[in-house]
Order: structure tokens, then sequence, then C-alpha cells
């Protein structure tokens, strides 16, 4: 039934075979849009919500040059940017070559 759902609404999660890793803040917008789409695409991503932790911010600017805005997003081990920078890819179909592509 999930297949055929997934067919219907265009969504391929066998296809997502990519390690996505985005650091959020629960009530942040642009974390929830960034999230929505990737769910809608069908991919499995680690979140880490940082929250409060200083040095889980630490962390996150470390891997994303300096950034400290949220979302930062990650394939695999690429950096993305943030919510925006997602959206932009997806408009220029450059997503989901990301998303299907496997970890090194």
């Amino acid at each position: 039934m999930n297949d055929f759902i997934n067919g219907l609404l265009g969504r391929h999660p066998e296809r997502m075979k990519a390690q996505v890793e985005i650091y959020t803040w629960q009530t942040c917008p642009y974390c929830i849009r960034a999230k929505l789409l990737l769910w809608w695409k069908g991919v499995d991503f680690t979140e880490y919500k940082i929250d409060g932790d200083g040095a889980a911010r630490v962390k996150m600017a470390e891997r994303a040059n300096g950034r400290r805005t949220v979302p930062q997003i990650f394939i695999n081990d690429r950096h993305i940017g943030g919510c925006d920078e997602l959206y932009e890819l997806d408009s220029k179909a450059e997503l989901d070559s990301l998303l299907t592509a496997e970890p090194a």
C-alpha cells in the first residue's frame, strides 16, 4: 500500500541512499520547511536538535564553514547550506541526484 501511495505522490524513498544530516531548532520555521521537503522526497535523515546546546552549535558552525544559522544541511558530508539552498537545488533539479548518491 505504501508503494502505491508513494507512486501516486511521486515519492521514491527506495532511491534515496545519501546520508543526510540536518542541524535544527525545534521551532524554527525554516528548519520545519527543510525537513518537510526531505520527508516529501522520502529521505531518512539524521536530525541534530541544537536548541540551547552551545557545544553542538559550535560543532555545526565548524562543519558549516562558520555559518551559525539553522538549518544547516549536509548530504554525504557535503555542506549544502540552509533551507533556501536546499529548495534552490530542488528547483534546479539538482537535489535528487545528490539524494540518490551512495555515501562515500
